[in-house]
């Protein structure tokens, strides 16, 4: 009997340098290899979404809206566009390869079989004609075409087919929007492209268009003032300049208000690039620039999205009618003129949010 407790506090004695030299080891293979050893073999993942690819196969994206389209091909530099030579901007790419992945993982919230649909059904849900289609392929053939169509009634969800199959899915609205944002961008950068030829070096400011933000933040004397849409798509000052419709959670935008801010943002939006500076600036630059703690920061973000899209530093000034910024995330320094930073904190006051 006495001796069984000597035996298990041996057994105990012994195990705990096996475990301590086990843990080393552990330790060790995660250093070098930057992940739990095996992790991925024991619990392999797989995709959910609508496509079955990996993001990692497909070559080639087309969107098409309407009349309009852009196709992207994948390059040994990157995405490029079709008729462009240079790898598309690292923000641009970013939202290729998020919305690849968001069809490649993202399940629907929904399926409506093709036993519960009529043939008037499509065109109610957005989907004779789609809204939009994006075309996949692979360096073997096409992958996948997918049909988005209108939101839901609560503008959570937006209803989507993949070609081939007559069932309608729920999707998360997000899926769609990267792509909504992918195709402006390039839309953007194509025109900025033709304009470089016709105008012999001006361009736009934004890499995307001001439709596709929801939310804009602007950081002026230390102060943050944030504009956000409503549920029908007119801007309010997030706090103080807005009302709660009555029992709802939803924002819902001053009229006054609204014009005042969408007028001063589409401004934004058409603001041209007067003269580019030169690529990332370092710190006896941007202090030249006024750019080491800029007076001005404007922050934009699409659609259910917490990571900037774009952001702009405003610096001092290069001249009695030039300011300098910086444009994130290269960090070109550009002028643009002061009457367009001065629109921008006029704003703040005609809302009251300025100093």
């Amino acid at each position: 009997m006495n001796g069984e407790p000597r035996l298990r506090g041996g057994a105990m004695r012994l195990a705990a340098p096996f475990a301590a030299a086990l843990l080393i080891v552990l330790l060790a293979a995660i250093t070098i290899s930057g992940h739990w050893p095996e992790l991925r073999q024991v619990v392999p993942f797989a995709g959910k979404g609508l496509v079955a690819s990996a993001p990692s196969d497909i070559t080639q994206v087309e969107i098409r809206a309407g009349q309009e389209s852009v196709t992207f091909r994948r390059a040994t530099g990157g995405w490029t566009i079709d008729g462009m030579t240079e790898a598309v901007p690292a923000e641009l790419a970013s939202h290729i390869d998020i919305g690849l992945r968001l069809l490649h993982v993202s399940e629907p919230a929904r399926e409506i079989a093709p036993a519960e649909l009529t043939p008037a059904s499509f065109a109610e849900f957005g989907l004779d004609p789609p809204a939009s289609v994006v075309a996949l392929g692979a360096a073997n053939g096409p992958v996948a075409t997918v049909n988005f169509g209108m939101l839901n009634p609560v503008s959570t969800s937006q209803y989507v087919r993949v070609g081939g199959s007559p069932t309608v899915y729920l999707m998360p609205r997000h899926v769609g929007g990267e792509w909504q944002v992918a195709a402006d961008m390039a839309r953007r950068l194509r025109a900025q492209t033709e304009s470089v030829v016709a105008h012999r070096g001006q361009s736009l400011l934004l890499p995307v268009s001001v439709a596709q933000i929801w939310a804009v933040e602007i950081v002026t004397g230390g102060k943050l003032t944030r504009f956000e849409r409503d549920s029908a798509g007119n801007w309010f000052r997030h706090t103080g300049q807005h009302s709660h419709a009555a029992g709802a959670n939803a924002h819902v935008a001053d009229s006054a208000q609204a014009r005042i801010i969408a007028t001063a943002l589409e401004s934004l939006d058409a603001t041209a690039v007067e003269t580019r500076v030169g690529g990332a600036a370092d710190a006896g630059q941007l202090a030249k620039f006024g750019l080491s703690f800029p007076p001005v920061i404007v922050l934009l973000y699409a659609r259910d999205n917490s990571k900037e899209v774009a952001r702009i530093e405003f610096g001092g000034t290069a001249d009695s009618l030039d300011r300098y910024a910086r444009l994130a995330p290269n960090g070109e320094v550009v002028t643009v003129a002061e009457f367009e930073v001065k629109r921008l904190t006029d704003l703040l006051k005609a809302v009251g949010a300025g100093s």
